[in-house]
């Protein structure tokens, strides 16, 4: 497949390309310098805040090619020497999880790789390195300077986003490490960069980009900000903290509005995912819905859909590495080493990091030798210690620890030949761990916090071993293979490993007995155990996960062409608005128009999120909001209605000034047309018995939920939860709305959510009935509407758009001026749309303005 790029880069990058040629060269020369951007390019970019992009129809919806962005290439790198003359070569990386193409299975998908390489190149070799790459490996080097490096890489990601994500507080320099600006910002130029990579291969009308984990989580709003219909995925490979650790963090808005800028994002577990969305609503007031089995956030028109699977492993790659004579030979000697001693060997495999728990697994071993003196002499731990990848004080202090804990527990334990923990710290081959895991009866993974961890899968692969293997271990024919876990609770893995003993690594005592459970069980259990375990591993292996992801990425992006696309924003705060192609901002210059020309007008307001913003304390209409809305009134062409959730008692007493205003208040079950006129029902007077069945159970919720309060008007009960706590009212709300229903079923009342609150009303009351009345009225009096504005913020609004959008041929005259205008960007009834209620008040203050001209002409 001829790889598709732009041509001038420089002009794509500042927004201002007039053209784009397709190229027939695999990639353009690779630009090889990288700069620090300022504090104040983190805030304001240099980028257009409109993208080129919003104009450009696609030409192909199918998915042809996959960009696979991550901190490191899935690549080995190694700097050879002939004599006076060194090169370059290059091997895939085994233990990389982001080999996807043998895991794919399809050979229509093209695949290229975006990242770092584990090795300094210098910068003289950077070009020829960087076509070697994309020739034979279809990978993007992306070289950045050492220093900047550092501060990304080991500053930022590893000293402050990494220690936070596993629920480390930066109480102290020492721990965790305090938010450093400057570090920040070669974090956010170093995601720049990795824009400027992809924008040198990417087809945006095409292809698909997916970013992996915590190093390039503000990459998402570069993409898009270059290119607003960019197909974009993220997935966090390591946890998401709750919302009362991550709030700690100082540029939390920015990360979580970068991420948004996503089509999809993934996570390991539901709590990863559950944390995620808390921290959506607390701080950015989103809310999620769960629709046919998919969770999404509407985030200014978009939805972002939230995908949650755990990663699996290459089964292919370690089944091959069993059937090699290395792992063989290694295999017999370590069964010489144990097995031939008649012991059994226990095994822990981990990174030498501080949330590892390499010493909690250390102390219940100690606890294990010490309440069961018959394992002494027999059973081992074997505790393989992965090279640190971050550095600093807490790596070294770990090692110290690890390395004295395991000499005091062999002085103690230790006999001729024994020593019942063996410490491995130095650099592993694969295929060398692989037999570890062939010969281990059981495996321990006591991590205090870990976003997935696949030592488990890889060791449940191993015992199943090959029969080669089997002969080697005499195991007999038709072997049922046995394994047994001891895994922690706080690991990703965890959830779908339900055959393991799960532990809480802190309570040293419980592990300790886990050990002992492990090495005591069964045979036959341990068979069933492994079983179930591997029927799971072997169906939900890496490419499993990844098609998975990508199918839920194609659903995501299948309506980007037929959306219009806006970008709103600076730097971070950037964000795209997606609307349908017929929803737009209503525009003062039309409607001021359509008004002057027309005679007969009816104009709809709601109030509270309309004329009133949601978040005044005081809700009482302004003088300024009285004055506009006389006069409107004061205008004999038109009639106007205010529409409104709240009593009419409140409504009459805050618009008593207006005279000729037209009120429906609790939805319009009370309608007057004028101020003198008497309260009217639009629909037979009922009953409101129910109230007392409704009220005892909002009593219930109210003393439960704390900031939730009741509202009682003559003819709806209101369960206000604004003042909760967000993520607890949400809950109660959904409790409570199917509570009432419940006790309220054979009632003639409707129960209802919206922003902040559930109701009961009356059945058969809607704004769309106030709508009907006032177009019908004047329509008897011959004065068929030929102008009709109708505005509103929330669900209760949508009736009325629909009513007037649906009486173009009844009362409303032909070819009249019909305006439904929603409050913000966002899936509506509604044709238009104003930002907030600043807006509306303009526009309602510029109509009456036109009003106040025509009156004094």
């Amino acid at each position: 497949m001829v790889s598709r790029s732009y041509s001038n880069l420089v002009e794509l990058a500042s927004g201002e390309a007039s053209s784009f040629g397709l190229m027939n060269r695999r990639i353009p020369r690779i630009m090889t310098v990288a700069g620090l951007i300022s504090e104040s390019d983190v805030i304001v970019d240099d980028d257009q805040v409109e993208s080129v992009s919003s104009d450009i129809s696609s030409s192909s919806v199918h998915r042809d090619r996959i960009i696979i962005v991550a901190n490191q290439l899935p690549i080995k790198a190694h700097k050879n020497q002939d004599g006076d003359r060194s090169f370059w070569s290059f091997d895939w990386d085994e233990n990389s999880l982001l080999q996807l193409k043998d895991g794919m299975g399809d050979d229509d998908i093209e695949i290229i790789y975006v990242g770092c390489l584990k090795e300094d190149v210098h910068p003289n070799e950077q070009d020829e390195v960087s076509m070697i790459l994309l020739e034979n490996y279809k990978c993007v080097p992306t070289f950045l300077p050492p220093e900047m490096f550092t501060k990304y890489y080991h500053g930022f990601c590893k000293q402050q986003l990494w220690p936070l994500f596993h629920y480390m507080l930066p109480l102290s320099p020492e721990l965790g490490g305090r938010f450093n600006r400057s570090l920040w910002q070669a974090y956010v130029s170093v995601n720049k960069i990795f824009a400027d990579r992809i924008m040198e291969v990417i087809n945006p009308e095409d292809d698909y980009v997916w970013i992996h984990d915590y190093h390039l989580m503000v990459l998402p709003t570069f993409l898009r900000k270059r290119f607003n219909r960019v197909k974009l995925g993220f997935f966090l490979h390591s946890p998401f903290p709750s919302s009362e650790i991550y709030k700690t963090l100082p540029i939390r808005e920015e990360l979580l509005r970068a991420l948004l800028n996503s089509d999809l994002i993934g996570f390991h577990t539901f709590d990863y995912a559950r944390h995620f969305l808390s921290c959506c609503s607390r701080m950015l007031g989103l809310t999620y819905e769960s629709k046919r089995g998919y969770i999404g956030i509407e985030y200014y028109g978009r939805t972002v859909s939230i995908k949650i699977l755990p990663v699996g492993i290459h089964m292919g790659q370690i089944q091959s590495v069993l059937r090699l004579q290395e792992t063989e030979d290694k295999v017999c000697e370590l069964i010489r080493q144990f097995s031939d001693q008649g012991r059994t060997m226990l095994l822990g495999v981990d990174d030498m990091d501080i949330f590892k728990g390499i010493t909690l697994k250390l102390l219940a071993m100690e606890q294990l030798l010490i309440q069961h003196p018959e394992y002494r002499g027999k059973v081992v731990l074997v505790q393989i210690a992965n090279p640190a990848r971050g550095r600093g004080k807490d790596v070294q202090e770990m090692q110290d620890e690890t390395k004295a804990t395991v000499k005091r527990i062999n002085e103690t334990f230790r006999k001729p030949g024994y020593d019942p923990v063996i410490l491995i710290d130095e650099p592993m081959k694969f295929y060398e761990r692989v037999a570890y895991y062939v010969v281990a009866e059981c495996c321990l993974v006591t991590a205090v916090r870990d976003g997935m961890n696949l030592i488990p899968y890889e060791y449940i692969v191993g015992r199943q071993g090959n029969e080669t293997l089997d002969k080697v271990l005499k195991i007999g024919s038709s072997p049922k293979k046995k394994s047994m876990l001891v895994v922690s609770e706080f690991i990703g893995c965890s959830p779908s490993l339900s055959g393991a003993i799960r532990v809480n690594p802190w309570h040293i005592d419980a592990v300790a007995d886990a050990m002992d459970s492990a090495l005591g069980m069964a045979d036959s259990e341990k068979q069933l155990r492994h079983e179930k375990h591997y029927r799971y591993v072997s169906t939900h292996d890496v490419g499993y996960w990844a098609r998975s992801f990508l199918q839920d990425l194609e659903r995501a992006c299948s309506d980007h062409v037929q959306r219009r696309w806006w970008g709103i924003g600076f730097g971070l705060s950037f964000k795209v608005v997606a609307l349908d192609p017929n929803f737009r901002k209503l525009s003062m210059d039309h409607i001021v128009s359509a008004y002057k020309r027309t005679a007969n007008r009816a104009i709809l307001l709601d109030y509270d999120g309309t004329l009133m913003p949601q978040v005044s304390i005081d809700k009482s209409p302004t003088d300024k909001t009285i004055e506009i809305l006389n006069s409107l009134c004061r205008d004999k062409n038109n009639m106007v209605f205010l529409v409104s959730a709240r009593s009419r008692k409140i409504l009459s007493e805050w618009f008593s000034p207006c005279e000729n205003i037209g009120i429906a208040a609790e939805h319009g079950y009370f309608l007057r047309m004028k101020r003198d006129d008497e309260w009217e029902t639009c629909v037979p007077a009922t009953d409101c018995s129910w109230k007392q069945i409704a009220e005892p159970v909002m009593k219930l919720y109210t003393e439960t939920t704390d900031g939730s309060t009741i509202e009682d008007k003559e003819t709806a009960l209101v369960w206000w939860y604004e003042d909760a706590d967000p993520d607890f009212g949400s809950c109660q709300a959904k409790e409570l709305l199917d509570h009432l229903e419940s006790v309220l079923a054979n009632e003639p009342v409707t129960v209802k959510s919206g922003q902040n609150y559930v109701e009961v009303k009356p059945q058969g009351v809607s704004k769309g009935i106030v709508a009907k009345r006032l177009l019908s009225s004047m329509e008897e009096k011959g004065m068929s509407p030929d102008f009709v504005l109708c505005i509103g913020d929330d669900r209760s609004d949508e009736d009325m758009f629909e009513v007037i959008t649906s009486s173009m041929n009844g009362p409303i005259a032909p070819k009249a001026e019909v305006f439904a205008c929603t409050v913000c960007r966002k899936p509506s009834k509604a044709k238009y749309y104003l930002d907030d209620t600043a807006e509306i008040v303009r526009l309602i203050q510029g109509l009456a303005c036109v009003s106040d001209q025509k009156v004094l002409c």
